[in-house]
């Protein structure tokens, strides 16, 4: 029976959830911007101090690793590091747009299950990190970052219903007009949301290494915008 400590930091909302055999124990989370750096801590040390009350020990550390935010991506795999090493547990490295994916699973209880879920975390203008998968999280495009237009996954739309969910889900909106193209609007990635992914991890021993594991962002990190070309 593993009791899970899980980081979501990848976009806007921080949260903190503590899982026990697929059972939701403990979650914290705040959505008033990017504060992950003030409000990270606190979270994971009241996590803790429900685990200590129940007695619980801590069996791993799970993280989302992106892609989403540099920023949030890296204070939360630095901090998932620095428990993992300080309490000797193994490091779970969880995909972001696997986390949302899941979640829309669980959200729309009319799937058939041969649908093709497509999170979208938004990047620039019209550029979002996505990915489709089956419902066995098989990935049959990506994970990657694409550049939306009109023809974005139009041979999967010519023969799959397909879910489009996620922060960047709404700029795709404005540009992939297809009757197979169906979308879910609030999808956002959690800490709680993560629970069903870590578990496997665990129980596959699916473990990241401690000292030289990275998030995951799709593509290069621009500290500058682009200069426009005359």
């Amino acid at each position: 029976m593993a009791t899970i400590l899980n980081i979501e930091t990848s976009g806007k909302i921080c949260s903190v959830a503590l899982t026990r055999d697929g059972v939701l124990e403990f979650d914290i989370d705040d959505s008033a911007g990017m504060k992950h750096a003030e409000k990270l801590a606190p979270f994971v040390e009241r996590a803790l101090e429900e685990a200590k009350r129940r007695e619980w020990d801590i069996d791993a550390i799970a993280v989302s690793i992106g892609p989403g935010s540099y920023t949030g991506l890296r204070i939360g795999l630095s901090h998932a590091k620095g428990l993992a090493f300080s309490m000797a547990v193994p490091l779970i490295g969880v995909s972001t747009l696997q986390i949302i994916a899941v979640k829309a699973m669980f959200r729309n209880l009319n799937f058939k299950g041969n649908e093709v879920l497509v999170p979208m975390i938004d990047a620039r203008r019209m550029e979002v990190f996505t990915g489709a998968y089956d419902f066995a999280l098989h990935p049959l495009w990506g994970p990657g970052a694409m550049i939306l237009d009109k023809d974005s996954f139009s041979e999967l739309l010519d023969s799959h219903e397909m879910w489009f969910m996620g922060d960047g889900a709404e700029k795709a909106k404005e540009v992939i007009k297809s009757e197979n193209a169906h979308w879910m609007d609030g999808v956002n990635p959690m800490a709680k949301d993560m629970m069903a992914l870590s578990e496997k991890a665990f129980r596959e021993k699916r473990f990241l290494d401690v000292a030289y594991s990275t998030p995951e962002y799709l593509k290069e990190y621009q500290t500058t915008a682009p200069k426009n070309h005359l």
